[in-house]
């Protein structure tokens, strides 16, 4: 039925409306409540793309054949309002000839005569402002997505007023929630102190110059966790030149940096083992060579000997010779020892254990020397470790602390275990001799290298140390004054 049967329009003027309302792309329709009759205008069929009379024109159809079963309630809710005002506005999908489900925008107003309650509607097409909307909300979406799981978000500066605005996702990073807002000064000061002035200069370098600036900086949170973070800043001019605004992204590296760092620690480590190994075989391999050439040159110094006093001072010699090569091979055998060990699993050891193991055993030296030893393990009774190299550790600083012991007083070393940011360290500290550190500090750990005139030193004990505490992913610090006393600071993890 035409929409236009039945009302009191009078001549052209009908039909004039009629053009009117049938070309705007919108549909117009009526439905009497009493009659259960509708009506739809030329419109309505066009934008479902049907010519008139095409599709049954009724609210049954309507409602159970064209509109999409989950917009029902909203249609119903918004046709049928009864509030103060006016009705709502309905978004709906209506099944079109040729397009499938479209996007609708429905409006309704109530009327009652003396022929019954009517509900007038107007339909227009919204299909495409519709999916652009969710284009850019899905757009939005993925864009706030990629910023959360990226963890980066973008600021902004007015020059003008020096006004700071930030992204939600800064304020996470922040660790800050709420209603908190931050000033440019209020956001540097969760920076560690020494980068603040390096930020505060970036900034003021982009505004007065326009310069950009690209940082990785520590930064501490509200709640106290200290990470890396990456403060990027590009200033935004205008027609003469002159910065308008510096705009920028925040984000968390840590997790990037942290790994790079480690990274980079234990290439620098790897490298220098490496360097220590060529080293190490590089004097192996010569006091092997002069050994063997010194024992051939002997023995056959021997055979031509024919005097009997003679033969016994050779053979003296070659003896010597054998027990210096074979003294050569066992070191050889211990740093060996140290890459093959690496591969053990590290057990639950008790530092007094050990300790008390290496005291019984340097007994005889302790006391000949009448060393005071105090230790202290209590801040650290236990540490996951390789059993033997603890033992070797301990006994290699006890075994030089008492070598070195300063000629004119009793030695004392102070032992103990500390723990700092997740580290454990094992201290040893003496009165000894001490080191002359400007002169021998970079050579203190080679092999073969001695820095005092004593007999027994082979220089090969704080070699060991160092490959073993380095093995296992520590290191070793030294602080040592000449006639004070040395002080040695194990990270063991």
């Amino acid at each position: 039925m035409s929409f236009f049967e039945g009302h009191d329009f009078f001549g052209e003027s009908t039909a004039h409306l009629a053009r009117l309302i049938n070309n705007i792309n919108t549909g117009i329709w009526e439905y009497n409540t009493t009659t259960k009759k509708a009506k739809w205008s030329d419109g309505f069929y066009a934008i479902l793309g049907y010519h008139p009379g095409e599709i049954e024109c009724s609210y049954h159809n309507f409602f159970e054949n064209i509109l999409y079963y989950h917009d029902k309630q909203i249609f119903i809710k918004a046709t049928h309002y009864a509030g103060k005002g006016p009705a709502p506005i309905a978004q709906i999908r209506l099944l079109t000839k040729n397009n499938g489900y479209q996007w609708f925008e429905s409006s309704a107003l109530k009327h009652d005569d003396d022929d019954g309650q009517f509900i007038y509607g107007v339909l227009n097409n919204i299909n495409k402002y519709k999916l652009a909307e969710f284009t850019a909300a899905q757009a939005d979406f993925l864009s706030a997505e990629t910023s959360r799981i990226a963890r980066i978000g973008g600021w902004e500066i007015d020059v003008t007023s020096m006004a700071l605005n930030m992204s939600r996702e800064i304020y996470n990073i922040y660790e800050l929630h709420g209603d908190v807002k931050l000033n440019v000064d209020e956001a540097i000061s969760f920076f560690e102190p020494a980068y603040r002035p390096v930020l505060t200069k970036a900034i003021e370098d982009a505004v007065k110059y326009c310069k950009p600036y690209d940082l990785e900086v520590l930064f501490k949170t509200a709640k106290n966790n200290t990470i890396w973070v990456r403060a990027k800043g590009i200033p935004i001019i205008d027609d003469f030149g002159k910065c308008v605004t510096v705009r920028g992204v925040f984000q968390d590296i840590d997790i990037i940096k942290r790994s790079g760092i480690s990274m980079q620690s234990s290439i620098n480590l790897l490298d220098d083992q490496n360097k220590r190994l060529q080293n190490f075989a590089y004097i192996v391999s010569h006091n092997l060579r002069s050994h063997a050439g010194n024992l051939k040159f002997m023995v056959n110094l021997f055979e031509e000997t024919k005097a009997e006093n003679d033969k016994e001072e050779i053979f003296s010699h070659i003896k010597t010779i054998s027990e210096s090569l074979s003294a050569t091979m066992g070191h050889l055998d211990e740093i060996v020892k140290i890459q093959s060990e690496i591969s053990k699993e590290r057990k639950s050891v008790s530092f007094e254990t050990i300790f008390n193991n290496v005291i019984a055993t340097l007994r005889a030296n302790i006391e000949a020397s009448k060393a005071q030893i105090n230790a202290d393990f209590s801040e650290v009774p236990e540490i996951s470790y390789i059993p033997a190299y603890l033992e070797s550790i301990f006994q290699n600083l006890l075994t030089n602390a008492i070598k070195y012991k300063h000629p004119n007083r009793e030695p004392v070393i102070n032992c103990y275990t500390h723990i700092h940011e997740k580290h454990i360290y094992l201290v040893f500290e003496d009165n000894g001799m001490g080191i002359d550190m400007k002169r021998f500090g970079d050579q203190l750990f080679g092999m073969y290298r001695t820095f005092h005139q004593n007999k027994d030193a082979k220089g090969i004990g704080l070699f060991i140390t160092r490959n073993q505490v380095e093995a296992l992913g520590g290191n070793i610090i030294v602080d040592s004054t000449v006639d004070v006393g040395t002080k040695f600071t194990v990270r063991l993890v």
